[in-house]
């Protein structure tokens, strides 16, 4: 069903990115193609660098092959931090290698983020070879090695074609017994500490990013919500994507109005008869551009409106479902987006807007019969912003730590498969959109 998304997702089309003065490339597209004479910027990081008497040649990847990018800095304009592991952009005339391979001649370069490669920070030194037992000690940066890279490519070719969460504890008495240690909880034998079942993959995807600059995940999550209304679940898939070098909302903005709309067009194109057979609604929406009003602007548009509502709005809370839909259908039935919500009301890691820190830098996508659909945020990136917001318990350390080396703004959303499926099928109850449901007091099957 998302195979088409996903594939532009993975290329992230430079006809609607664009960084400054010249569009980005990426390396796999530069290195399958004939570009010699082309100017174009490249964003990635620094994997090797050699100095000679006149330039500087650095590789950068930025994810998207196992092929690297030569770029070749002149003296005059190197940058001090230019240093293994960091993160660059550069750009420049693109011409042919004496070894045959494609070259960036660079005329600009950018250190977005530095890396200290001395032992006591960044835990992989240039030109050196690490087992698969020491790598494994870095999770999060894992995915930066070469050969951990190649695999996670390998395995999305095979894989084609917020609330509460549930604990996890092996079922097994034995076990438990004979794994046990002194001090230590039921949820904590197995893994050595509290585990739990997914909520979203976001922060995960936030370390992969940050190797592979796009990437997605399709999967199941759990919320342990008691809740049984026709819009919740115990048990439902997410598509979450996380984007790297973007800094603007209305990035993610293009990015989810082209999912919804490429998933939705698909399905008609495949699934004619069987829409015809459920009486799926027309959809009126699905050529016109989704609308978007910032959250102050959709409170005023409520409170001008408070008449027609049973629910009194209060600014600084979150929309009730009754204010959501009553947004849809203000915008004639369209989907439409809310951005820059009220900082207190959002989680820790979304970024401030930049004219107005009372806000961050997040979405949500209303559409028709379901309200919220897709949430998402630019994520905070500034190491001693988000240290001073963590939460004081949750082992977070790993992910304050992805903002020190070569780090990289990024931003990304997550889909409700099943509320989207709604939506378009127009199912009352989100219960009648998947084989098995499971709801808080049903898990028969």
């Amino acid at each position: 069903m998302f195979s088409k998304y996903v594939r532009r997702l993975r290329r992230f089309k430079t006809d609607i990115v664009k960084c400054g003065v010249h569009k980005c490339s990426t390396i796999s597209d530069i290195t399958s193609q004939e570009a010699v004479g082309n100017r174009t910027k490249v964003q990635g990081w620094v994997r090797a660098l050699r100095k000679m008497k006149d330039n500087i040649f650095v590789d950068i990847s930025d994810g998207s092959s196992c092929e690297m990018l030569q770029v070749v800095i002149p003296k005059s304009i190197k940058h001090d931090n230019v240093r293994y592991g960091c993160s660059i952009s550069a750009e420049g005339e693109l011409n042919l290698a004496p070894s045959g391979k494609t070259e960036l001649r660079a005329t600009n370069v950018h250190v977005i983020g530095t890396c200290n490669v001395a032992e006591d920070e960044y835990p992989f030194a240039p030109r050196k070879k690490y087992d698969q037992d020491y790598i494994r000690q870095y999770l999060h940066l894992r995915p930066r090695t070469r050969s951990f890279s190649s695999l996670l490519r390998l395995r999305d070719l095979a894989s084609m074609g917020a609330g509460e969460v549930f604990t996890v504890r092996p079922h097994s008495k034995e076990i438990l017994k004979s794994m046990r240690k002194e001090d230590q909880s039921e949820d904590e034998i197995y893994f050595n500490t509290t585990a739990f079942l997914t909520v979203s993959g976001q922060l995960h995807l936030e370390a992969v990013a940050r190797a592979l600059t796009k990437v997605y995940t399709f999967g199941p999550t759990f919320r342990a919500e008691n809740s049984k209304s026709r819009l919740h679940l115990s048990e439902f898939y997410m598509l979450e994507g996380e984007i790297a070098f973007i800094t603007r909302i209305e990035e993610l903005i293009e990015e989810i109005e082209l999912l919804v709309k490429e998933v939705t067009k698909r399905m008609i194109e495949k699934g004619a008869s069987d829409l015809y057979s459920i009486g799926a609604p027309e959809l009126r929406w699905l050529n016109k551009t989704f609308g978007c009003l910032t959250y102050e602007e959709a409170f005023n548009v409520l409170n001008n409106h408070a008449n027609k509502l049973q629910r009194p709005i209060k600014y600084g809370e979150e929309f009730s479902k009754e204010h959501e839909l009553f947004l849809v259908e203000y915008n004639e039935g369209v989907p439409m987006f809310i951005i820059n919500w009220p900082k207190a009301i959002k989680p820790f890691y979304m970024k401030e807007c930049t004219d107005d820190s009372s806000k961050v830098a997040a979405l949500d996508l209303l559409a028709p019969d379901v309200g919220e659909m897709v949430g998402g945020s630019i994520r905070e990136d500034d190491y001693g912003k988000l240290k001073l917001k963590l939460p004081p318990t949750g082992n977070l350390a790993w992910y304050l730590e992805l903002r020190k080396h070569g780090n990289v703004p990024t931003g990304g959303f997550g889909m409700g498969f099943e509320r989207f499926l709604q939506c378009v099928l127009g199912i009352n109850n989100i219960k009648d959109t998947l084989p098995f449901p499971r709801w808080p007091h049903n898990c028969n099957l």
